[in-house]
């Protein structure tokens, strides 16, 4: 086989396989191409002319790029473990948060017809505290003075019209005051159970009976 024979053939089948079905995984496709380039170099240097061989140039630039594919391959590799030990965190994770009580912090909490529960982050100097919640057209639907001896509290759907809140999303905003004086506004702490672990780029979160998830790093136990 002459050199120019050859090349033809190893830029003809980088081709053909650059084309190849594009509907496999990029793991696939890296390793398919590093074996084909393999086969086809080693098939070149056997067949070349003794009396007119490759010119170095060129073989020099064959391993360059059989050397890109190499390192592709091994990069893949890596990604492919790296994915492996998340996916093995994930699990580990799961079976110690599946059906734990936590709290998520949240302003917008979804309403299911049952009882939201909730808890309050209360500064040292806030003596007072009012509960208003509203629908998502910013309409108050129900407010309430809190006792803040308590440790928890639960909204069960009352409105100020005395029916039933519909199921929907709302807002809850929890008012301190100092005496008489305004000091901010809280988000609640929605006491609900956690009922699935994920992955979500790189980030583990969690998913609750709530409806509402969160980032694993902004919740906390509460049993």
């Amino acid at each position: 086989m002459s050199t120019v024979n050859a090349a033809t053939a190893t830029q003809q089948a980088a081709s053909q396989q650059q084309s190849a079905d594009t509907s496999q995984s990029a793991a696939p496709q890296i390793g398919e191409e590093f074996n084909t380039f393999i086969r086809l170099l080693t098939a070149q240097v056997r067949n070349q002319d003794p009396l007119s061989p490759m010119d170095s140039t060129q073989f020099v630039e064959q391993l360059a790029t059989f050397s890109t594919l190499e390192q592709q391959v091994r990069s893949n590799d890596s990604l492919q473990s790296i994915a492996t030990m998340i996916g093995d965190l994930s699990s580990m994770l799961a079976s110690e948060w599946l059906g734990k009580t936590v709290s998520v912090e949240s302003s917008w909490v979804p309403y299911s017809g049952k009882p939201v529960d909730y808890s309050v982050k209360v500064p040292d100097d806030a003596d007072g505290a009012i509960l208003n919640v509203r629908n998502g057209s910013g309409e108050a639907v129900w407010s309430e003075e809190l006792d803040l001896s308590e440790e928890s509290f639960s909204w069960n759907g009352a409105t100020t019209s005395g029916e039933t809140a519909e199921e929907s999303l709302y807002e809850f905003g929890i008012d301190l005051y100092q005496g008489d004086q305004y000091i901010g506004t809280v988000a609640p702490q929605v006491i609900t159970e956690v009922t699935e672990v994920a992955s979500e780029n790189g980030t583990m979160r969690l998913g609750t009976s709530s409806r509402l998830s969160a980032d694993m790093a902004s919740v906390r136990r509460v049993d």
